[in-house]
């Protein structure tokens, strides 16, 4: 068997499966990013490209912060790798307790993951063996939401309800159900900020209790406000009624804000703005500013004991991942969490966003725009659809704006927008003129 010289394969893109992505349209036509600083990216010809994602909805410091980069470069020089199965490294241990203090009062337990994905699949995990631990082993169903997007593990995609995610793969986990989503477009149209209307729609889990029985429920799992699926803003006390409906029936409430913590809403978490605390709270994303790969799961310390004090000697949890704490994700978390502390981003974040919802809403009046939805540094213009052709309108929008220099987000056809927390106002000005060029150019 012989051995193929790695120098001699040329880099014509082909090897690289692209995830979320038209793969074959893509490699036809490609568009590539090569550096980036502050709120831009560039090219490899240069081109500067305004970054109106946050990256992927993570680079909520903006790109390239030294401070990060730095810690990031002592700590492989330091000690590249350590497991925690069974050891520790003080990293590890600093970390968890610098997320600690800026999560949620009560949700001071850290376990750390990889990813998003991985996070929700551990929320997941520990909330079944919480009450397996409590003598209530009949807890075996999840809800989750239909829009609802939480990764991509067969957990995440089971509680998860966009549909062309799980179509592909046949059966999901069993005994999950799901709420129905919250769009209500005919009454909450141009919304600006938390919709009025549909805050009744969490009493559909009553409904599921009653067809299910609580004694079988274990846990509901929301996005306090819905990226992936197109911004999906709670209607006003949606998700303190929810928080009502598990407290009394015993289940746990999951928060996943992979994508609305870290300052994005304009407060550390989406729990403090809505003043909504969950049992367990999932996280990744900008917890390193996207510099490495990381996620967490914050559980409420009830949780965290009842599964010290009743499991037999020994592991507590088996569950884990060999890059749990991986010493260069703490050390950029670490940063990170300083970062935002030190230059108050969620503060700067809260201060911009009235300037940020006039800016977007005045996109209202374009040809094909057919809603707005926004809160904080978060908006998601919603197009009207081509004529048997979804998706489409939004695809073309896209590009236009990579063309002319900026990076937008594609649902369909919703444009979705979550800039850097660092922006400033020319930037956002500059962000909604080329959005409104790209839209008016596909009438």
């Amino acid at each position: 068997m012989s051995v193929s010289d790695p120098m001699s394969r040329p880099n014509d893109l082909d090897a690289f499966w692209m995830p979320f992505t038209a793969n074959r349209a893509f490699k036809a036509d490609p568009r590539l990013l090569a550096r980036a600083g502050g709120v831009h990216y560039y090219t490899p010809e240069g081109r500067a490209v305004l970054d109106g994602t946050a990256g992927l909805w993570c680079v909520n410091a903006g790109h390239g912060r030294r401070e990060i980069t730095d810690a990031i470069r002592r700590q492989a020089a330091e000690l590249d790798f350590a497991p925690t199965f069974q050891l520790g490294h003080p990293l590890a241990f600093e970390a968890a307790a610098k997320l600690a203090a800026i999560t949620p009062v009560g949700l001071d337990r850290i376990f750390f993951t990889n990813s998003g994905s991985e996070s929700v699949d551990t929320a997941l995990k520990i909330a079944l063996a919480y009450h397996r631990a409590r003598g209530e082993a009949g807890r075996v169903r999840l809800i989750g939401r239909e829009r609802g997007y939480h990764g991509v593990g067969f957990g995440g995609l089971s509680v998860g309800g966009i549909m062309p995610n799980r179509r592909q793969f046949g059966a999901m986990l069993p005994y999950v159900d799901h709420l129905p989503h919250t769009h209500l477009p005919l009454r909450n149209s141009f919304t600006r900020g938390q919709p009025l209307h549909g805050a009744d729609l969490a009493e559909t889990l009553e409904d599921l209790v009653d067809l299910h029985g609580a004694e079988t429920i274990a846990a509901v799992i929301v996005e306090p406000v819905a990226g992936s699926t197109g911004v999906l803003v709670p209607p006003l006390g949606y998700l303190e009624r929810l928080r009502g409906i598990c407290a009394r029936h015993g289940i746990l409430l999951i928060f996943d804000e992979v994508i609305a913590g870290f300052g994005r809403l304009g407060t550390p978490f989406a729990a403090d703005l809505f003043g909504v605390v969950p049992d367990i709270l999932t996280v990744a994303k900008g917890l390193t500013n996207g510099a490495v790969p990381m996620g967490a799961v914050a559980v409420r310390e009830g949780i965290y004991d009842a599964l010290m004090r009743e499991a037999a000697p020994g592991i507590e949890l088996f569950h884990g991942y060999t890059y749990s704490g991986h010493p260069l994700a703490c050390a950029a978390a670490i940063a990170c969490i300083d970062l935002h502390c030190d230059e108050g981003l969620a503060d700067r974040a809260a201060a911009l966003a009235p300037y940020w919802e006039q800016a977007v809403h005045s996109l209202g009046g374009l040809p094909n725009v057919a809603d707005i939805r926004n809160l904080g540094l978060v908006a998601g213009i919603e197009l009207a659809a081509r004529p048997d052709s979804p998706g489409a309108r939004g695809g073309a929008v896209f590009r236009r704006c990579f063309d002319a220099g900026l990076l937008v987000r594609v649902t369909g056809d919703t444009i979705a927008l979550s800039p850097p927390l660092v922006i400033a106002e020319p930037e956002i000005d500059r962000i909604v003129s080329m959005l409104g060029d790209a839209i008016r150019a596909e009438v």
